[in-house]
Parts: C-alpha cells; structure tokens; sequence
C-alpha cells in the first residue's frame, strides 16, 4: 500500500514527520511520501528537512519514507524552476497543487505543472481532456483523492484518465489523524470515482513503478 501525498507540521499538517510516519505504518502502508507545501519562501528549508528526516528513518522499518514536496500556489511561470531546484535538493516526489474547486488557483496551474514535469497533479478539479491528454504525454499522475472538497472532481477526473489512457494515483493528501484511512478505504474511494477493482491493481503497480524510479535516480 502506498500514499505518494501527505504533509505534516513542516507545513500545514498537525503531526510530526515521525508521527505521520507511524500513524501510516500502523495502517499497514509499506511507502508513503512527505509531500510538504512550498513555495520560493520555504523550498530549500522544507526540502532539507524532509530529506534529512527520511535518511534518517530506519532502514529495517516496515515503512518507507521519501521526501517530498508540494508546489503551492506558484505563480504557473514558476513551476518549472522549483521543480528542479526541489529534485536537486533530494526531493523524490513532486506533487503539483492542481485547479481544485475549494480554492481560489490561478488559470493555468494544472497545464504548468505538467509541463513543469511533476510526478503527481493533486486533485486538478475539473481538468480539461487538453491536459488530461498533455499528462498522458510527460507521464504525470492524476490524482484521485480522499481528501474532502477536492475529492468531488474525482469521478470527472478518472473518467477523463481512462478515456485517454492517462495514470491515475489514489492519495490521501493527508493533513491530520482523521485524513489517514486504511487500505480497504483507499480502495473505496477508486471505486466511487467509477474505477473498477482491476483498474485500481494497475494503479498500485504503475505507484510502484513509479516508486521504485524516483528511489533510484542520484541526487
């Protein structure tokens, strides 16, 4: 079981990097990914921390941490640039902050973030089959997520990925105790974006894949 997407008090979360560690551990997940919210302001203090507590996780635990981050709220020609600068600092995940419906995001985040080459488009609201088709090419992620408010575009969101033939991912974007659910209700929220079950064994499989790439690339 794995969850690409999650933060903690380095941003806007309630736990600490090892609390959210454990609290996943103990829900039986095997990868997770601290994907804390940056901006030009906290980039490089964000980064090093998650990647200084991630190399100093224990290698013998059930779960594995990988630093990450989530690019919030950039203004869209900026994407690109923190992007690398996150990667080059260690960051194995970039999450881009898509055009939820919940939040006011500047017209265009979705398409930047995809060009900008993230690994995940966290909930990209009503995305168009334009970007849907752009996220197929660079080989993003769309994410399906459990997080209330933006998991209401899932099904628009998963509909789109299946008719193009892009990647989908199931995160939690977890920000507190109550955000962190089991397996079985990962699952359930695929299923209520209208993904069958044997769709959602490729999604862990192409999440793994994915895993397995970032762990593998140098600094």
């Amino acid at each position: 079981m794995y969850n690409l997407h999650c933060h903690s008090l380095l941003s806007d979360g309630l736990l600490l990097p090892s609390e959210v560690a454990v609290h996943y551990q103990s829900m039986g997940y095997k990868v997770i990914a601290i994907t804390d919210h940056v901006d030009y302001s906290n980039i490089d203090i964000t980064v090093d921390a998650i990647v200084k507590f991630a190399s100093h996780w224990p290698k013998k635990s059930s779960i594995k941490v990988m630093p990450g981050v989530e690019l919030t709220h950039v203004p869209i020609e900026q994407f690109l640039p923190l992007a690398r600068h996150a990667r080059k600092r260690g960051a194995k995940i970039i999450v881009g902050h898509g055009e939820t419906l919940t939040e006011p995001v500047t017209k265009g985040t979705n398409r930047a973030a995809i060009m900008a080459g993230v690994d995940i488009l966290a909930h990209p609201g009503l995305i168009t089959e334009a970007e849907v088709k752009l996220a197929k090419a660079k080989g993003v992620f769309l994410e399906i997520t459990s997080r209330r408010g933006h998991c209401d575009t899932n099904m628009h969101v998963a509909g789109l990925a299946l008719k193009y033939g892009a990647r989908l991912i199931l995160s939690t974007d977890s920000h507190s105790p109550e955000d962190i659910i089991a397996a079985k209700d990962l699952n359930n929220t695929g299923l209520k974006a209208g993904l069958e079950e044997k769709r959602i064994k490729e999604i862990y499989s192409d999440t793994q894949g994915l895993i397995r790439r970032r762990l593998n690339e140098k600094k």
